[in-house]
């Protein structure tokens, strides 16, 4: 059997200010084309089948268009003959077992689909191969327990799909809801291949065992990671990776601050963006070293509006140098462990023992239910 591996389309993600002509979120919009792109190449390529190892929506209640995206693509699958395996991940999976899944509106489509978003391990057999699938889970121990109630098929090729992070990338951490470790001792060599989601960049963490990585640029911290699919060939035991269409994320330069005008800074930022290698509608980073506060302060970033404009993002990336101080880097506020800055904000405080108890308690369990709320909200507008 060959298959395609993808993983972490987020469909109805929105960043950025920027919007099309019809009033949509440009970066949404890109999202949702480059899918459907995607799926077209896929087609073209003739698999046995498509397995999606979670995060399919970027919400637990998506948007009508992704609905309307996603079943688009099941319309082109289904023409084609081509099944697609899809588990739920941490950003499209119900918070509670009395919540209606996503999910279970997919499956009345005519479609060959199968997906598990139930909490539970779901066996799916399909050719000379069988599935087994290990959805989002509630607790991370589930996975093991999940993991456990699996047999083997001596008669087939033997695949498994799961989300989450593996111990050996523990430092990967997305600081996102539900986000839950694997253990590595799961990345068994008895599978034929083992498809990962969650981490965002195509890796290897086992012998057979990969993670696809997602199909987007979805966060400046992602910008060196290889995107798109795989390519499995379960007889060959061959993984190769597969191109698809994405949005460009590029490093747009460095610039060395130390000996420059706020003035000259902006020039400089004007030149690198100006260049005709770097396409419209990129998202593009640049970085500016040795700046000092005041001279942060002075560059004049109203004058560059109209280079900006082409792009769909830039970020400017400062490394800000004081005497006495290290250097600090900005960080995207959803890669920010809110949990993590809190503590160490009521450390600062001087509190008595027994107030630092009760205050990092109590504000854990506000901030855990605002984030869990965050991730149930509705966003379809």
């Amino acid at each position: 059997m060959r298959l395609v591996h993808i993983a972490d389309t987020h469909l109805g993600l929105a960043t950025f200010n920027k919007i099309d002509s019809d009033g949509m979120n440009l970066r949404e919009k890109l999202l949702y084309d480059n899918f459907l792109a995607g799926i077209d190449t896929i087609i073209q390529l003739k698999p046995d089948a498509i397995v999606h190892a979670g995060d399919l929506f970027d919400h637990v209640k998506p948007k009508t268009k992704s609905y309307t995206t996603v079943l688009e693509a099941l319309e082109r699958l289904h023409a084609s003959g081509i099944p697609l395996i899809v588990i739920t991940g941490n950003h499209s999976m119900v918070k509670t077992r009395y919540t209606i899944s996503p999910f279970s509106v997919l499956e009345y489509h005519a479609s060959e689909l199968y997906v598990a978003y139930q909490y539970r391990y779901k066996r799916i057999e399909l050719g000379e191969t069988v599935f087994h699938l290990i959805p989002n889970m509630l607790r991370a121990e589930d996975y093991r327990k999940a993991f456990d109630e699996l047999e083997f098929s001596p008669q087939h090729y033997n695949v498994m799909v799961t989300h989450g992070l593996t111990t050996s990338l523990r430092d990967k951490r997305l600081k996102t809801v539900a986000e839950h470790e694997i253990d590595s001792t799961m990345l068994s060599d008895q599978f034929d291949y083992i498809a990962l989601g969650h981490y965002h960049g195509q890796k290897q963490v086992g012998e057979r065992a990969w993670y696809s990585g997602s199909l987007e640029y979805l966060s400046y911290g992602e910008i060196d990671d290889r995107k798109g699919g795989l390519i499995v060939d379960l007889a060959r035991g061959e993984v190769d990776p597969l191109s698809l269409p994405c949005t460009p994320m590029l490093h747009g330069g460095t610039i060395d601050c130390s000996n420059k005008t706020p003035h000259e800074i902006s020039d400089e930022i004007s030149g690198l963006l100006s260049l005709t290698t770097l396409p419209d509608n990129s998202m593009v980073q640049l970085t500016l070293e040795f700046l000092t506060r005041p001279k942060r302060k002075e560059i004049d970033y109203n004058s560059l509006h109209g280079t900006f404009e082409r792009f769909l993002d830039v970020k400017i990336r400062m490394k800000v140098l004081e005497e006495n101080t290290p250097i600090i880097e900005q960080r995207e506020l959803h890669e920010v462990d809110y949990l993590q800055e809190f503590s160490s904000y009521v450390k600062k405080k001087g509190y008595s023992p027994e107030e630092e108890v009760f205050v990092s308690e109590t504000g854990k369990v506000i901030f855990e239910n605002i984030l869990h709320e965050h991730r149930e909200q509705k966003y379809d507008p």
